[in-house]
């Protein structure tokens, strides 16, 4: 018979390689659907999709305990979906300019920049930057990120283009500035709640964008495998992934959690290489190395304590 304890570690380590799984293949996704959805369309319906797969789940939970659906809730969630909107937009524009796995390694400087960005709006936190590791990472993560984008042949083959490299970085900032903003809201309502509603919010900020930008009857020019494909990456990516990645924070704590996501980027690389043939550059390659290393040095710092967001899933 097993034990309860053990079951409980094999649940919490199932939940972290399948995020790590799912979370390898967002950029994979984006960059295939990027040959018949504009970047506008795209993540509008595939915020869309996630955010109906998970409202079933939002409305249980608002019909339980726990704070209720208001204007402060609203502009509490409304304030990290601006900028999870310029993300999504971001990294789906950089991925015309690089393949899906080389944005996966970059986008791993977030870590850091969402560290920097803590120490602003959360003066509790400003105890990492005295920390050798933090200052380390730092400095490894920075050097890591430019050599990953600037060794990166363009379409010409020569380095990418600074306009790739400006959309690749903006990218990676909104999504630190979102991973911060998004703690507060999270710890308030719990993560099914938050995600609910700022996916719901960002579909409505999208929606009107589409329709000026970019082109909203695209489902209906495009084939059935096409949408399918778009319905998948937005269930798994988006829903499931979130919810996957809490079980994990509430079982095994939040240090192993994160640490386990700079998996994601070998998972997407070595899908890349496999149905789009991408490949790094040696001095790619060894910028990459930098960059994780500084990422892992950086996050070693972080409180391990659990988020209140976990406590309410």
């Amino acid at each position: 018979m097993t034990k309860p304890g053990r079951e409980t570690f094999s649940s919490a380590y199932a939940a972290i390689f399948a995020t790590v799984l799912i979370w390898s293949t967002p950029s994979l996704f984006q960059f295939y659907l990027n040959r018949f959805y504009d970047p506008w369309a795209q993540n509008f319906y595939r915020y869309a999709v996630a955010c109906i797969a998970v409202m079933p789940f939002v409305l249980y939970r608002f019909r339980g305990s726990g704070p209720r659906l208001d204007r402060g809730t609203l502009l509490a969630c409304l304030i990290p979906a601006l900028p999870n909107v310029v993300h999504q937009i971001a990294q789906t524009v950089a991925l015309f300019h690089m393949g899906p796995g080389v944005f996966a390694i970059f986008i791993r400087s977030s870590v850091i920049i969402s560290t920097l960005l803590a120490l602003i709006f959360f003066p509790e936190e400003r105890w990492i930057i005295r920390q050798w590791q933090f200052q380390l990472g730092t400095l490894f993560g920075l050097v890591g990120a430019v050599g990953v984008l600037w060794f990166q042949p363009g379409r010409e083959g020569g380095t990418i283009a600074l306009r790739g490299v400006a959309i690749a970085f903006t990218a990676s900032f909104c999504w630190a500035l979102y991973s911060v903003l998004v703690k507060r809201p999270s710890a308030r309502l719990g993560p099914i709640r938050s995600f609910g509603l700022i996916s719901f919010i960002t579909s409505a900020l999208l929606l009107p964008l589409t329709l000026v930008f970019g082109k909203i009857a695209t489902p209906l020019h495009v084939g059935t495998d096409v949408n399918l494909i778009l319905i998948v990456s937005a269930v798994t990516c988006i829903s499931l992934a979130h919810v996957l990645y809490y079980v994990a924070i509430r079982k095994v704590g939040v240090a192993l959690s994160q640490t386990l996501q700079l998996l994601c980027p070998a998972g997407a690389l070595g899908l890349s290489a496999i149905f789009f043939g991408e490949r790094l550059t040696q001095a790619q390659m060894w910028s990459a190395v930098i960059l994780l290393f500084g990422a892992f040095l950086a996050m070693r710092v972080k409180s391990t304590a659990e988020p209140a967001a976990a406590e309410n899933l």
